[in-house]
């Protein structure tokens, strides 16, 4: 089964959060932050929303900055993802 995003909207994999720190003290999960980095898997078409039209600057295999608390959480497959709106991408990381 795939998901397939509409509209303005990306689906992304948040990469993993960190396990250690830098000077090597393992972190428990509620230590840990919330993974702000993700890779894009599949993005949708654009189109007009909200009566503007959307033109689609991110592509798939791109790694991208997201808002902390943006998106829905989705579960497919036994793998985490989150749908988001193009508008709630920060930066593309090169």
């Amino acid at each position: 089964m795939t998901i397939k995003p509409l509209a303005d909207r990306v689906l992304i994999k948040m990469e993993e959060a960190e396990e250690t720190t830098k000077s090597g003290i393992i972190l428990a999960g509620s230590a840990k932050e919330k993974p702000q980095v993700a890779d894009v898997i599949a993005v949708g078409p654009g189109g007009m929303v909200d009566g503007k039209e959307v033109v689609m600057n991110v592509k798939v295999g791109d790694r991208v900055i997201t808002s902390q608390y943006a998106g829905t959480n989705v579960k497919m497959d036994g793998e985490e993802y989150t749908i988001v709106r193009q508008s709630d991408i920060l930066a593309v990381v090169e």
